[in-house]
Formats: structure tokens, sequence, C-alpha cells
């Protein structure tokens, strides 16, 4: 099947997107303190190359986040794909065989503050719909890299 190709171009200064990305053949292997330290750690240092991470959540199988990425950083999809060859290495060298994750990931733009609330919401309840945690609070693998008032 082929994919659509991204937009080169978005006619917004600071565009906000919010990122799905899934693991191959949806295998377990976010949701631990070690993935969610490396992911955290990665995200940290994502400001020094431009790009704001704001909130996330971590499923087994999945992630959440919300990534801002300013004119003149680094693309949303090599950031991507920086991001998921960080943690595939952490994972080699943890002896877990790749593929790890499945091609691509899917982004929507987020176009309001509204927007932005409304996804968070939901995704933050993803962990209570799972069936892992009984209040979205108790859920560990969640949180925010960069205060996200930039949406």
């Amino acid at each position: 099947m082929n994919r659509l190709s991204r937009l080169d171009i978005i006619f917004i200064e600071a565009p906000v997107y919010f990122i799905t990305a899934c693991t191959e053949k949806r295998r377990h292997l976010l949701a631990n303190d070690d993935a969610h330290e490396v992911f955290r750690r990665f995200c940290s240092l994502a400001r020094g190359r431009g790009v704001l991470v704001g909130r996330y959540v971590l499923m087994p199988d999945h992630l959440h986040l919300f990534v801002c990425i300013p004119p003149g950083a680094v693309g949303l999809s090599m950031w991507m794909k920086s991001l998921k060859n960080t943690m595939s290495k952490h994972w080699r060298e943890h002896g877990i065989e790749a593929p790890h994750w499945q091609k691509g990931f899917f982004d929507h733009l987020i176009r309001s503050g509204e927007s932005h609330a409304e996804k968070w919401k939901y995704v933050r309840e993803n962990p209570v719909r799972a069936g892992l945690v009984e209040k979205a609070e108790d859920w560990p693998h969640a949180g925010a890299i960069q205060p996200d008032s930039w949406t």
C-alpha cells in the first residue's frame, strides 16, 4: 500500500503536532522504566535541536506525544526517525531483536488550544481504557518534557 507523502511546507510559524507511533506487531516494548528513561532523555535533549516536546503517554505498544517544531529546526520526520533509532539502539543493547517499530508514524497538526486539550484528555485516559490503571494519574509512563504553553 502506498503512503501519502508528508507536506514539505506548512504555513504556521511553529506548528504543534500530535504524534502516534506503534511498535512492530504491537510488541510490548514501551511501558517500562528503562524505555521510559531512554524516551525522556532523548526528548529532554530535543530542545538543543530546536524541538519542544510537551505531553506524552507511553503505552505498552505505542506512544503519543505533542511536538513543536519551529522554523529552522530539524524536520518532524527526521526527528521521529532519530527517536525511533535511539529507542531501537537501547533495545538491541538489551538483547531485544529488531524490528522494533512499524514504518512511519501518524501525525495531526494541532490547530488550537482547544484541540490540544481534547486530544490530551483522550490520550491521557488510554491506560484507563486499556485496563492498566484505574486512574490516569496512576500511569507511570506519562508526563511532559517541556511546559506546553506553546499550544
